[in-house]
């Protein structure tokens, strides 16, 4: 027996991109200067947690190259069910990026922190949000397990 979810089989496993974008490997350091602990490898751990509860397969990148970033997106595009991305400066000058996100055409919810987290308030001139099905802010792991909730509600239905 197969049970629906939208047009989706609930057996059928979710394939999702993350995509960390630059200095996301050094998020530990503003997290001490603000006296917390978050990591990245806390943050995927949250990520993959989740993932596993809702039967999704996640494949994770941090690159401070944008083209790195953009042929990540380019090679999964066939495989990716959609994507998950915290750009970072690239939310101000990643043209390059968002044309990648616009021609593969993988639903993409972006994620932002906190002013704590981003004192650049990188979310408040996003050029790729418009291009997102959801932009949100929060503290890290937080804001990242709400869009992946977001993004697998959206697949779910379609």
């Amino acid at each position: 027996m197969h049970l629906e979810v939208g047009n989706r089989k609930a057996e059928e496993k979710m394939n999702i991109l993350v995509l960390h974008g630059p200095n996301m490997n050094l998020i530990g350091v503003r997290a001490s200067s603000i006296g917390e602990n978050v990591t990245l490898d806390k943050i995927n751990t949250a990520l993959r947690r989740e993932a596993r509860q809702k039967k999704v397969t996640l494949k994770i990148l941090q690159t401070d190259n944008m083209s790195k970033a953009m042929t990540f997106i380019k090679r999964k595009r066939k495989w990716a069910d959609g994507c998950l991305i915290s750009p970072g400066a690239w939310a101000r000058n990643g043209f390059d990026l968002l044309d990648t996100i616009q021609l593969c055409q993988i639903p993409t919810v972006e994620v932002h922190f906190n002013p704590d987290y981003d004192p650049s308030n990188f979310a408040a001139s996003s050029i790729i949000s418009n291009s997102c099905l959801s932009t949100e802010t929060g503290s890290p792991i937080k804001a990242y397990t709400k869009v992946l909730d977001i993004l697998t509600a959206h697949i779910g239905k379609n």
